[in-house]
This record gives structure tokens, C-alpha cells and sequence, in this order.
């Protein structure tokens, strides 16, 4: 399991507070067997509205790898696709304001690390983003900080995911996997539980 103790890369600013699931992958996306394809249907009617105005649509943010949002994101239903697009586009972390708790288990569930900061620091590194598109920005989950440019801000995560981050333990799934022979060994013990 991967350890996370450090992200770094560029990064798109998404304005705008409560942007929910419906908006992330509209529902109409949702009847897929399989999570493949659905980055490039993420905010599909928001960039459609935009008309290529949209930040995942322009030239100057492709490939990068943090999504900076603002106050509730993330809200609404609580579709495991929302996270899974949006990793599939390409994003590996997210710094906000706050997220919906939901959203921020199934970001945690797929190892994308969620973290909050002010509504100051997020305004101040969105434009710096909108500035300096290729501007790097380093969220460092040991020091809880992000780093963009020459200023350092702090940020937070949940004392209990953040550990699991560092520890590489944040995949439950994977811990269950990677433990089968003793969770055999264990349940073969006991009385109750019958192969």
C-alpha cells in the first residue's frame, strides 16, 4: 500500500462554494459497469455550458494534479463516481475549504488525499493558480502545509486519515488483501465462523 506523505504538482482553481456530486458527474454517467471513461465526462455540463471556458478545459491547466475549491465540495448524493472521475481526469489531491463528508470517505477510499484550508489561504492559492498556471504547489500532509510559489500556508486533515496517509494504511481493502492468510488463520478459530 502506498504511503503519502508529500503531493506535488500544478494545480486548477474551481471556484465557487457547494459544487455537488450531480455537477462533478452528472447522473446520466452513472449507469456505467465499470468506473472507465468517466474523466472525461467529469463536470460535463458545467464545461459544456462553458464552452471550453471551463478550467478542465483550458489548455493551460491540462495535467495537472490538484484540484483547489472552495466551502462544501463535493455535497449532495453520495455517488462513489464523483471521486472516481475526477481521479480518472487526472487529479491526485485536493485542497478546499471543506468538503462533504461523503465525498471526502470515497476520496480517502481511492487514496486521494482531501485537505482544508482557510478561506484566505484557498482564495490566495487559487490566484496564484489563475496567474501562474505552471506554478507548483506541494502539499506536505507531515508538516500540514502548502506550498506554492515563496509562501507556505497552513493546512489540516483529520488527525486519523492523515496518519493513515502517512502509514500507507488508508486502503482497507487492500489491508484485507494483503492480511488474507491471517484473517484465515484467525477465523478458523474461532466457533462461529464456518469455511
Amino acid at each position: 500500500m502506498a504511503q503519502t506523505e508529500r503531493m506535488i504538482g500544478t494545480g486548477i482553481p474551481l471556484t465557487g462554494n457547494d459544487i455537488d456530486t450531480d455537477r462533478i458527474i452528472p447522473a446520466r454517467f452513472l449507469k456505467c459497469v465499470t468506473f472507465d471513461g468517466l474523466g472525461e465526462q467529469v463536470f460535463a455540463d458545467d464545461r459544456a455550458a462553458l464552452e471550453g471556458a471551463h478550467p478542465l478545459d483550458q489548455p493551460q491547466y491540462q495535467g495537472a494534479t490538484i484540484l483547489v475549491v472552495n466551502r462544501n465540495f463535493g455535497c449532495g448524493s453520495s455517488r462513489e463516481h464523483a471521486p472516481q472521475a475526477i481521479a480518472r481526469w487526472g487529479i491526485k489531491a485536493l485542497l478546499g475549504e471543506s468538503f462533504a463528508e461523503i465525498f471526502f470517505g470515497n476520496c480517502v477510499a481511492i487514496g486521494i488525499p482531501c485537505l482544508t484550508a482557510t478561506s484566505a489561504v484557498v482564495g490566495q492559492v487559487q490566484a496564484a493558480l489563475a496567474a501562474d498556471p505552471a506554478l507548483a504547489l506541494t502539499l506536505d500532509l507531515a508538516s500540514q502545509t502548502v506550498q506554492f510559489g515563496a509562501e507556505t500556508a497552513a493546512v489540516t486533515m483529520p488527525e486519523g486519515v492523515r496518519q493513515a496517509f502517512l502509514a500507507g494504511t488508508w486502503d482497507a481493502c487492500g489491508q484485507l488483501v494483503a492480511n488474507a492468510e491471517a484473517i484465515r488463520a484467525t477465523a478458523a478459530k474461532l466457533p462461529y465462523v464456518a469455511w
